[in-house]
């Protein structure tokens, strides 16, 4: 659950290491490493330390806007390391007020001659992990009544989700379509996410897939576990009139169907957002090609903790 407070302060480290069992000759790597500046958090400090040294390395935003290291790796190695450090100041922000239906939302993104479209359009169509499909508008029905503000129905589709599916690890995998998961009722929070943006899609509104982390509260009297963390995922939902409004959050409503938390640019002070996309295949934290390398093992450590800056 999420913490009552008006801000939070957050050191993540997020170490991600491969061993290859043949040598690699060369490789080409892309990472979503970098927390943004946004109306949520501040992005105090940020390190990337990448082994072996000598990597050549470049920044730059993509599409979305997101921080992005592309990085190459010219020498022969049989392992890589890249480890991202952060302190995050997270803060919550005031509620706004929405009142269009998700009918008028629909219409609001229909095509207008002479009229400019808008910037979350994008986020309308379907993508590879998140298609339009009737199995999601069946499954959104029950939420989306004639009428309903989207701002209530999207949070009733998100407790749903969050009511009829089950959180188990390694019942899927990045290959799993959102429509089994979906019929399983089993997954995790990346295939939860997934099924709440091809829902909100499939009725016509845009939606947007959030990385980033969490910070989880060990049960009383355990003591927090050292790389126990994971990256968490959730999603965001576009409010035409809350934009309008000039809230701070651009109109986007973010949603955990994981956690059943939502708020307006994120869904509370434990979240870190890192980067936006169509879905995860936009913005995984770390991918690249290989020249040699044939078969790896992988390890992910990600803690997430309170700092005092």
């Amino acid at each position: 659950m999420t913490q009552a407070t008006a801000s939070n302060t957050l050191r993540i480290v997020h170490e991600t290491r491969y061993h290859y069992a043949s040598v690699v000759d060369t490789a080409q790597h892309v990472a979503h490493l970098q927390p943004p500046h946004t109306a949520c958090q501040t992005l105090h400090q940020f390190d990337l330390a990448i082994e072996p040294a000598g990597a050549q390395v470049r920044l730059n935003t993509d599409a979305f806007g997101n921080h992005r290291t592309y990085f190459s790796l010219p020498s022969l190695h049989h392992s890589l390391s890249v480890k991202a450090q952060s302190v995050v100041t997270t803060r919550a922000l005031n509620d706004a007020s929405s009142s269009m239906s998700w009918e008028e939302v629909r219409g609001f993104f229909g095509y207008k001659a002479g009229a400019p479209g808008s910037p979350a359009a994008g986020f309308v169509f379907g993508s590879h992990h998140a298609p339009v499909d009737e199995v999601f508008s069946q499954y959104a029905r029950a939420s989306f009544t004639p009428a309903r503000p989207l701002a209530l129905a999207a949070r009733d589709l998100m407790q749903r989700i969050y009511t009829d599916c089950t959180y188990e690890s390694h019942s899927t995998d990045i290959g799993t379509p959102a429509a089994q998961a979906l019929a399983q009722k089993r997954g995790v929070c990346q295939d939860f996410a997934h099924i709440l943006i091809a829902c909100l899609r499939s009725v016509g509104v845009a939606a947007r897939y959030v990385s980033g982390y969490l910070l989880t509260h060990p049960a009383e009297g355990q003591q927090r576990l050292i790389g126990a963390d994971a990256s968490h995922a959730w999603v965001s939902v576009y409010l035409p009139d809350v934009a309008q409004q000039d809230h701070a959050s651009g109109g986007w409503l973010d949603l955990d169907p994981t956690n059943n938390q939502s708020g307006w640019a994120s869904p509370g002070t434990d979240y870190v957002r890192l980067a936006i996309g169509r879905d995860f295949a936009d913005v995984s934290p770390l991918r690249g090609v290989l020249l040699g390398g044939a078969t790896h093992t992988l390890e992910v450590g990600v803690t997430v903790e309170p700092f005092d800056l």
